[in-house]
Formats: structure tokens, C-alpha cells, sequence
């Protein structure tokens, strides 16, 4: 009795060790498989792309779970369908590694499998199976090929009525549907809720996130505007992070930290006229003849006339950024300011045939070319004489001469305006000069200078446009008093209606 105790206590420590040894962990995999951190699963390894020369005597590598095959060149492998697919390797399930080599012989080919999985990997949980749902290969020889025809179970699929329950590594545990989950995915952890619960191996950390530092037991806001790197100009601060600004004028540059001068000039010019960029602005220019407004974009136009009454001669017209002058009739515009008298005698004028232009400042006259008056006969151009048989000429004088000159409107006084002088000289005679006429409110004097010249004098300003009528007289005596003549020159002074 006491053997058959014996017997029966060793058997269920083998089958408890068993059942220890099949169990996997989440970062074990079977013989052929790797565990891939990504998918969280166990994931076949292709021992045909790892090994080299796995084949031997011209085989072809044909890459299995857990394992791989090598079979003839001519070995097809049938799934499901029974459609013939190279070298396609089927969903992950079946564990062990299978080796099957082509044994030596006339027209026809052996397999031999061995070391048959008895657990499976589950995929999408990374955990060992029962074989038991898992189904097994079944193999076909023929004479000429060779070829496996297997219905793998649905590798997605998890049993609903698993023969072994999962055993989960430390700082693991099983979930409802039969999947080993940290602390982290299961939500077990003890993180507070501004922390980051970080999966490790067997455990589990708390941390701050990005942009967050622990002080004490709290997560607190890292101030980036404090540490390297700075931005360019401005840096604000935000809960967990930062971002860079940059001054009125400038815009961030694509690596989000660099500052660039905005062309406003380009961008959205904004002048009316003239636009210059600077750095981080601009500034508004005007053409000449405009000036800035008030809101420093705009321009208006200068009213030169207003500044000052010195530019024009005579007037000033203002235009749009600009200014012209303008000039009285009988006037023209000279080098753009000065009024210069127009000389119609030289042009165009309404005179006779009978009658001699005479131009003066603004204007023009016509008189007669023969200007004399009975008893008085024309001698020559503009002089008339009074013939010495006539006895009316002895009360008159002699001769006449007829002048004409023009002076401008307010000219200044004293001023020298006309000389006056003797054409014929005899010996032993005095002569003497004066006004005998056309001076009546004393705008004139007359000054000798020589024995046979005098000057006209203006000393009083004249206003035109005005026409006066001056007569000189010259007396000529000889010294012993027995001879007495007289000549008159007519002078005809033409004002102009301005100063210029």
C-alpha cells in the first residue's frame, strides 16, 4: 500500500511540473519564436532569412512555425483552399520546430517530423495555449513532389474554454478575457492624476509629463522661457510647454523660435505714395509737393503758395504736389518765375501804316509817324521844325523832338529817367534847361550836368498804367544877348500797370 502511495504522489508531481513547464510568461516564447515588444505578442522567426545554408543537397528553405522546412524544389504547400501558395508561411499557432529532410532514393521521397508542438502561442497577448486548439498538420508524400496540406485553427480567435489557464509574471495580472495586463493598461496603479504611469518590467514608475517636474509629491511647470533654448525675442510660458512670439513687424520663423522682418512694403503696403521698409516696421514717404498726414500714411498736398508770396513774380497758382506761375497780359512766364514783357511791336500789334508801335512794360502804343503840327514840318524821323520865313515861328520853338520811353510802376525815387542834350553847338552861347511843362504835381526835375546836357529826375513814384507828357525846353542865348532861340523835346513817359 505504502508503493501504491508512493506511485501516486510522484504522478502528480510529474503532471504539476508539467503543467509549470507549459506555462509561459509574457516575455517567454517557444523554440522558433521571438517576443515582439510592439505587438505585445510572441511572433514566428524566419529561420530561413537568419540562417545561412540551412538546406542541404539543393533543398529549398521553407520557413514553418516555430521552425522551418527543407523539402524539393518541386513541394508545393496547399492552405484552406487547396490553392498552391510558395513559400507562405500560415498564421502564427503552432509552436515547435519542424525538421524534414529528403531521404536518398529512386523515385520516391520520405519526411520525417518530429518534436511536434504540444502548446501554441496565442497572438495579440503574447501567452501560452493549450495545443489542444490548435490543430495539427497533415502530411502527403507522392512519388514526384511533396506537399503539406494543413487547416490551421483562426489565429485571432482566443478559446473560449481554455484546457490551462494563463499564469501571469509578476506585476501582472489576468484580465476577464484571459489576458495578462501591467498596472498601467489594468489601471491598478497608485499614480496621482496629474502623473504619467510608466510600465517596467515587473513594476511600474509615476512621472511628471513632458514639460513637468516633480517637486515633492507634485508635478509642477518647467518655466522653458527661464532655460536655453531662448527664443529669438519673446517666450510665453504654458502649462507643460512654451511658445515663441515675436515683436510687432517680425513674424516666426518655420523653426518656430527665429524672428523675421516682415516687408510691409510687399506684404501690405499700406503708404499712399512712397513705402520703406526698415527693420521691424516701415515709414511713409511723400512725392514733392506732398507732405505727410497726421496719420502718417496718407500724404496732402502742400499749399506753396501759402508758405511764401515770394515765389511767383506776379502769381502763384497752387496744383496737386506742385505749384506754377502765372504772368499779367503782356506778360510771359521766363525760367519759371519771372514775368518778362511781351514786345508786340516785334509780334503782332493793331497798328496803321500811318503809325509807329511804340512797346512799353505791359502793353503797347500807337502813334502817328508824323507827329507834327502846323507851321511845323517833318525834318526828319520824329523831329519837327518850324520853317524860319514864317513869321509864327518866331514865337516858337524852333524845333520839336518827339520821345518816348516806359518805366515801370513804382519805381524807386529819386531816380535818373531821361538826359537831354544839345545836337548843334554854337560859339559864345549859354544854354539853359527847363520844364516847361507836364509837371504840374512836381513828379519831375530836371538837372543840368553841362553846359549843353541836362538829366531828368523822377522824385515822386508813379503808379500805372499812366501816360505824362513832358516838355524839356533848351534856351540858347549869345553872350552879348542879340540872338535867342528855343528847342523842345516832347517827351511821352509810359507807366506800366506793375513794378516789373
Amino acid at each position: 500500500m505504502l508503493k501504491a502511495l508512493f506511485l501516486t504522489m510522484l504522478t502528480l508531481a510529474l503532471v504539476k511540473s508539467q503543467d509549470t513547464e507549459e506555462t509561459i510568461t509574457y516575455t517567454q516564447c517557444t523554440d522558433g519564436y521571438e517576443w515582439d515588444p510592439v505587438r505585445q505578442q510572441c511572433k514566428d522567426i524566419d529561420e530561413c532569412d537568419i540562417v545561412p545554408d540551412a538546406c542541404k543537397g539543393g533543398m529549398k528553405c521553407v520557413n514553418h512555425y516555430g521552425g522551418y522546412l527543407c523539402l524539393p524544389k518541386t513541394a508545393q504547400i496547399i492552405v484552406n483552399n487547396e490553392q498552391p501558395q510558395q513559400e507562405t508561411p500560415a498564421a502564427e499557432g503552432v509552436g515547435a520546430a519542424a525538421n524534414a529532410a529528403a531521404a536518398s532514393g529512386t523515385g520516391t521521397g520520405t519526411v520525417a517530423a518530429s518534436g511536434m508542438a504540444t502548446s501554441g502561442v496565442m497572438p495579440g497577448g503574447g501567452f501560452v495555449a493549450s495545443a489542444a486548439a490548435v490543430a495539427g498538420p497533415e502530411v502527403q508524400t507522392g512519388r514526384n513532389n511533396f506537399v503539406i496540406r494543413r487547416n490551421p485553427a483562426d489565429p485571432q480567435r482566443i478559446p473560449s474554454n481554455p484546457s490551462h489557464r494563463i499564469q501571469c509574471a509578476t506585476g501582472y495580472e489576468q484580465s476577464e478575457h484571459n489576458v495578462c495586463q501591467d498596472e498601467c493598461t489594468a489601471g491598478t496603479h497608485n499614480c496621482r492624476a496629474d502623473q504619467v504611469c510608466i510600465n517596467l518590467r515587473g513594476s511600474f514608475a509615476c512621472q511628471c509629463p513632458q514639460g513637468y517636474q516633480k517637486r515633492g509629491d507634485q508635478c509642477v511647470d518647467i518655466d522653458e522661457c527661464t532655460i536655453p533654448p531662448y527664443c529669438h525675442q519673446r517666450c510665453v510660458n504654458t502649462p507643460g510647454s512654451f511658445y515663441c512670439q515675436c515683436s510687432p513687424g517680425f513674424q516666426l520663423a518655420a523653426n518656430n523660435y527665429t524672428c523675421v522682418d516682415i516687408n510691409e512694403c510687399d506684404a501690405s503696403n499700406q503708404c499712399a505714395q512712397q513705402c520703406y521698409n526698415i527693420l521691424g516696421s516701415f515709414i511713409c514717404q511723400c512725392n514733392q509737393g506732398y507732405e505727410l498726414s497726421s496719420d502718417r500714411l496718407n500724404c496732402e498736398d502742400i499749399d506753396e503758395c501759402r508758405t511764401s508770396s515770394y515765389l511767383c513774380q506776379y502769381q502763384c497758382v497752387n496744383e496737386p504736389g506742385k505749384f506754377s506761375c502765372m504772368c499779367p497780359q503782356g506778360y510771359q512766364v521766363v525760367r519759371s518765375r519771372t514775368c518778362q514783357d511781351i514786345n508786340e511791336c516785334e509780334t503782332t500789334n493793331e497798328c496803321r501804316e500811318d503809325e509807329m508801335c511804340w512797346n512799353y512794360h505791359g502793353g503797347f502804343r500807337c502813334y502817328p509817324r508824323n507827329p507834327c503840327q502846323d507851321p511845323y514840318v517833318l525834318t526828319s524821323e520824329n523831329r519837327c521844325v518850324c520853317p524860319v520865313s514864317s513869321a509864327v515861328c518866331r514865337e516858337l520853338p524852333q524845333s520839336i523832338v518827339y520821345k518816348y520811353m516806359s518805366i515801370r510802376s513804382d519805381r524807386s525815387v529819386p531816380s535818373d529817367i531821361f538826359q537831354i542834350q544839345a545836337t548843334t553847338i554854337y560859339a559864345n552861347t549859354i544854354n539853359t534847361f527847363r520844364i516847361k511843362s507836364g509837371n504840374e504835381n512836381g513828379e519831375f526835375y530836371l538837372r543840368q550836368t553841362s553846359p549843353v546836357s541836362a538829366m531828368l529826375v523822377l522824385v515822386k513814384s508813379l503808379s500805372g498804367p499812366r501816360e505824362y507828357i513832358v516838355d524839356l525846353e533848351m534856351l540858347t542865348v549869345n553872350s552879348i544877348g542879340t540872338f535867342r532861340t528855343s528847342s523842345v523835346l516832347r517827351l511821352t513817359i509810359i507807366v506800366g500797370p506793375f513794378s516789373f
